[in-house]
């Protein structure tokens, strides 16, 4: 039976679509090829294989590409990367296996999940503030002759990071790629430093 037989379809809405996967597409060298392939495809931000569930998610713009067009190119990579001999798991050592089980055990418990998400969230945010603190704090006489103002640019560099991170993914995997087709895109990205520069300018 080929690969694609054993893909289930479990889930799907606008822009998601979850996946039943066989056990061989779990191994740690098959998932790195899988995923690495699927994040290739036109529109896809972000991929998801969990081992230990045999499940996969993906994420995708659908004004970028449909349901239609993922499962198709999804379909065309498992049947290239089968050709090639990448599906097959290459032999571990006991103490490799026991220790991949033990981290997959790990990351499927949703507690270990959400804490290990909302850790990376939280400490980026932190260093991002410091580094805006660090350079607010240069100027420390603009706090005490506008301090409307000083919280207000403050909140504006926070806000203009929160965009950058959320839209990271799409900036190195799409818009830089294709810049003549999001092109309304980078507008609105020059158009957001160019209020932020125009704001910090002395009246």
């Amino acid at each position: 039976m080929s690969i694609q037989k054993e893909f289930v379809l479990r889930y799907r809405e606008d822009g998601l679509v979850r996946f039943q996967v066989p056990a061989r597409i779990c191994n740690i060298d098959v998932t790195k090829a899988v995923t690495d392939g699927i994040s290739g495809i036109d529109g896809v931000y972000r991929v998801n294989l969990y081992r230990s569930q045999q499940k996969l998610s993906i994420r995708f713009k659908e004004s970028v590409c449909d349901f239609k067009s993922v499962a198709k190119q999804l379909f065309d990579l498992l049947t290239d990367l089968e050709i090639k001999g990448d599906l097959k798991p290459k032999p571990v050592s006991k103490s490799t296996l026991w220790k991949e089980k033990a981290k997959a055990k790990l990351d499927a418990f949703k507690p270990t999940r959400w804490a290990k998400e909302k850790f990376g969230d939280a400490k980026e945010t932190v260093q991002a503030a410091k580094v805006i603190t660090r350079l607010g704090m240069k100027k420390p006489t603009a706090f005490m002759k506008d301090p409307e103002k000083t919280v207000i640019d403050f909140l504006n560099d926070i806000l203009v990071l929160f965009l950058i991170k959320l839209h990271w993914n799409d900036i190195t995997q799409n818009w830089l790629l294709k810049p003549l087709k999001y092109r309304y895109e980078w507008m609105a990205l020059f158009y957001m430093f160019f209020l932020l520069v125009r704001s910090r300018k002395q009246k």
